[in-house]
C-alpha cells in the first residue's frame, strides 16, 4: 500500500521528471505539445517547487510505493481564509485507476478541519474527462467554468470544482 508524506527539497528533481512524464502522456490529446512544455516550465521549475516547499501556505505531498514516488499533490491557501485549492494531483500513468488519487485527496481532507478550512476547490481542463470523473467520485462538483489567459498565447479552459469539507 502506498504512503503519503511531505515532499522534501531532495525530491524536487524527481517531481519535475515525474510531472514531465505524466503531462506528455496525459495531456497530448487535450492541449498542444507547445502548451504542455510552456506549462511545465511555468509550474515545475526547481526554484519554484523549492520555494513552495518552504512556504507555509503551500502543501506538497508525495505518494510513495515500494520506495518510489508514483504521484504527488500540491495545495495552496486561497484568498478566502476557509478555502484550500488543490493545485496539482498527478499519478504516474502505470499507477492510475487504482484508487491512489483518492488516497491523496483523503490525505489533504484530513488536515483541513484542523486549520479551519471548509471548502476544497480545484480547476480541471474541460476536456480532461477522466480527471473530471475521478474528482466527481471523490465528492467534487462542477460549480463554474473559467477561462484563464496564462500567457504566450495560451489559455486554460477549465471547470471550477468544489467540495465542502466538515
Amino acid at each position: 500500500m502506498p504512503t503519503v508524506s511531505p515532499l522534501t527539497l531532495d525530491d524536487t528533481d524527481l517531481i519535475i521528471t515525474l510531472a514531465s512524464t505524466i503531462w506528455h502522456q496525459h495531456y497530448s490529446d487535450i492541449i498542444s505539445r507547445e502548451q504542455i512544455v510552456y506549462m511545465l516550465n511555468q509550474r515545475y521549475s526547481a526554484a519554484l517547487i523549492r520555494a513552495q516547499i518552504l512556504n507555509n501556505n503551500v502543501w506538497w505531498r508525495k505518494l510513495v510505493l515500494d520506495k518510489e514516488i508514483i504521484g504527488f499533490s500540491c495545495c495552496v491557501l486561497t484568498e478566502n481564509p476557509k478555502e484550500l485549492k488543490l493545485d496539482k494531483l498527478y499519478l504516474h500513468p502505470h499507477h492510475q485507476r487504482k484508487g491512489y488519487g483518492a488516497i491523496l485527496v483523503e490525505d489533504i481532507k484530513q488536515f483541513m478541519p484542523n486549520r479551519g478550512l471548509e471548502q476544497f476547490i480545484l480547476t480541471v481542463n474541460k476536456n480532461n474527462t477522466s480527471a473530471i470523473a475521478a474528482y466527481q467520485r471523490y465528492g467534487f462538483t462542477i460549480s463554474d467554468d473559467i477561462i484563464i489567459d496564462i500567457g504566450n498565447g495560451f489559455i486554460m479552459d477549465d471547470y471550477l470544482m468544489t467540495m465542502p469539507v466538515k
